[in-house]
């Protein structure tokens, strides 16, 4: 048999094929709808998969897909499964950015009981780069549901359950959805009050218009 496989070589790997973003791996490459659509961060953009992370609630974890583009600009995905899935294209704003586009007396309810805040977009933000991830209305759809954040992917495992092993980082997470139902606005709590403010948009899987596996 060795004798055999001196002459005929060995088999070639087949090649890895990538067709959806749930199979997306790091280092992967994706490419962008060019769409008007799309806000400039996006639009017909490329994007390498730095880091993929998972968040853990108590009935379920997400996988998000760190993404970097060519300008340095940090996007996250996740996907938003129901009857159909949906692209979640998210982006971290600043305190500052947060100031400009809401008025902060309202956002603040956001954190208070009974987690029903409604608020709306100041008519006269001046941050034009975010207009395409906004809506007009956000009405608050979860109060401080508690999980932990893991920098691993546990696609077909899970986390650790034992207190102390690898549990991850704690937080608590609000979150906020437009009248149409197409932006969101995600905001993460962590011990200390660590805040991180994120603007989400949902799009089609369709957006992706081409994979390029690392591998």
């Amino acid at each position: 048999m060795g004798f055999l496989k001196s002459i005929f070589g060995k088999k070639e790997a087949k090649a890895r094929q990538l067709t959806r973003p749930h199979d997306l791996l790091a280092d992967d490459l994706i490419t962008l709808d060019d769409s008007f659509a799309l806000p400039k961060q996006l639009k017909g953009q490329q994007f390498k998969v730095e880091s993929i992370n998972t968040y853990e609630f108590e009935h379920k974890l997400t996988t998000e897909w760190q993404l970097k583009g060519v300008n340095d600009q940090a996007i996250y995905l996740t996907l938003d499964e129901d009857d159909e899935v949906y692209l979640a294209l998210s982006m971290k704003v600043t305190r500052d950015q947060v100031e400009q586009l809401f008025d902060l007396e309202q956002f603040s309810q956001i954190f208070e009981e009974p987690g029903q805040a409604r608020i709306q977009v100041l008519a006269d933000q001046p941050f034009s780069e975010l207009q395409q991830w906004l809506g007009e209305h956000y009405q608050q759809t979860s109060f401080a549901e508690f999980g932990y954040f893991h920098h691993k992917d546990y696609r077909g495992s899970r986390p650790p359950q034992e207190e102390g092993h690898g549990q991850g980082e704690e937080f608590e997470s609000y979150q906020l959805m437009d009248d149409t139902e197409k932006y969101a606005i995600d905001i993460e709590v962590y011990h200390g009050g660590e805040t991180e403010i994120s603007l989400v948009m949902y799009r089609p899987v369709t957006d992706i218009r081409e994979y390029w596996p690392a591998s």
